[in-house]
Order: C-alpha cells, then sequence, then structure tokens
C-alpha cells in the first residue's frame, strides 16, 4: 500500500485550484471508464473555495454533471437551511450553479431526531446507488474530499470518539462531546475504500497537527486523520505553504 502524497502549494487559493483541477480530472476519467463519477463532499472553507471555483468557468464547463453522483463524508446535526450544514454550503457555493440532477444529490439527513436511523438510512442510499450490502464490503467512491481540523478530526471522526473503532458499519452517529452534540459520518470502512482520498489543508493552525500526522508516531486516538489509509494508496495531501511549515518532507 503507497503511503501520503503530499503536494505543497503557495497559497490557500492555489489549494482550492489544484484541488479543481484534479476533481475535473477525476471525474472525467470515471465518466468515460464506469459512466458516472461518485463524490463524497467535505465541509470547511477551504472546500468552499473549491466549490466556487467549479461553479465558475473554466471549471464548470469541463464536467459531466448529469453524470455525478454526490455524497457527503459527514453532517452536523442541523437543518439543511442552517448556516452550519455542510450541505447548503456546498448547495450555495456549487450546487445550485452547475447542471446536477436533484436525483442525483444525496443528502445526510442529520437533522432528524434519531440520528442513528439517519445513519443507517445514509449507508442504505449509498448501497442502493454504488452498490454493496450495508455493513459489507463498501463501493468505492471515486473521490473523498476531506479537511483536517486542528485537533487532528476529519469527516467527523474526532479524537476519542465511538466512530473511530467502527469495523463494518459504513455510516454511523458519532457523539461528539467537544461540542456536545451528534454528528453523522461516513467511517474508516468506507472512506478508506475511496479510489482517491483528497485532504485539503490550509493555515499555520494546522501546520503541528499535520506534522504529527504525517511524520509522528500512531496515535490513532488522538489523531483519527492517520486513519485514513486507502486501499487504493495515499491519501493525497493538497496543503498550503503555511500548513507545510513544520513538515521535514517539505523542507
Amino acid at each position: 500500500m503507497a503511503g501520503p502524497t503530499i503536494t505543497v502549494v503557495d497559497t490557500p487559493e492555489a489549494v482550492a485550484r489544484a484541488a479543481a483541477e484534479r476533481f475535473v480530472t477525476l471525474a472525467r476519467e470515471a465518466v468515460t471508464a464506469r459512466g458516472r463519477f461518485a463524490v463524497a463532499m467535505s465541509g470547511g472553507s477551504t472546500p468552499r473555495a473549491l466549490f466556487q471555483l467549479l461553479a465558475k468557468d473554466p471549471f464548470r464547463s469541463q464536467p459531466a454533471w448529469d453524470r455525478m453522483e454526490v455524497f457527503w463524508g459527514d453532517e452536523r446535526s442541523v437543518p439543511p437551511t442552517h448556516n452550519d450544514s455542510n450541505y447548503r454550503m456546498a448547495k450555495e457555493a456549487l450546487l445550485d450553479h452547475v447542471p446536477i440532477p436533484a436525483a442525483r444529490v444525496h443528502r445526510i439527513q442529520a437533522e432528524r431526531p434519531d440520528v442513528a436511523a439517519a445513519a443507517t438510512d445514509y449507508e442504505a442510499e449509498i448501497a442502493r446507488v454504488l452498490g454493496g450490502t450495508p455493513g459489507g464490503p463498501p463501493p468505492a467512491l471515486d473521490l473523498i474530499l476531506l479537511g483536517m481540523g486542528p485537533d487532528g478530526h476529519t469527516a467527523s471522526l474526532f479524537p476519542g470518539t465511538t466512530a473511530l473503532g467502527e469495523q463494518q458499519r459504513w455510516v454511523v452517529a458519532n457523539w461528539v462531546p467537544k461540542f456536545n452534540t451528534n454528528r453523522v459520518t461516513l467511517t474508516y470502512p468506507i472512506l478508506n475504500r475511496g479510489a482517491q482520498v483528497l485532504f485539503l489543508a490550509a493555515g499555520s493552525d494546522k501546520a503541528e497537527t499535520l506534522r504529527e500526522v504525517l511524520e509522528g508516531p500512531a496515535d490513532l486516538p488522538r489523531l483519527p486523520s492517520q486513519g485514513i489509509r486507502p486501499a487504493a494508496g495515499g491519501p493525497v495531501w493538497l496543503v498550503d505553504k503555511a500548513a507545510a511549515a513544520k513538515l521535514k518532507a517539505a523542507r
């Protein structure tokens, strides 16, 4: 299994542009090979910048948007109209501006009172669209976009939370004591099945954690991003100079 690939660019804007270029290339390749492109979106400021680029030319005119299946890596327990909703962010930054059929946009209904049922239903939705049996070997998304928080979390896999130990379910409700709330998140089994997993990280507040994740000893309970080890190889990290400042590999 190949280890992570690290690409360092100058600025957060350059991270978003490099990610947009990779997005359209992977979309074209997937549609050519399989007739569709299945992507898991991420929340956060860098993905927002990526989505805003994709919503405009020259990127907007390149992918076959009507062949995409859009999923999310995680969602907060808020309505889809809430400012904190990952779905709302992607909708306003990208989905409202490109011709993706509504039936191909698969939102996590994390605002439901029973978040465990919402997670189970989302797993079933992934299986319906991409194949597989919930709880069995997961299907491979063509691209999974991830970020990394200063605490080392990714998706809604937070340090010390129960979802870190999940080995079968593809989607779970995860209680996050730090925020005193539940999140719905994809788990390591399906995240590590991604054909390409792309981390986007920018800013000096990520530098020490990025060094620990990529160059420090294994400490999964504290640094959940270390658990992303796709069977297909990678992940790929696109980071700016500020985030990469403490990496030996970037010097």
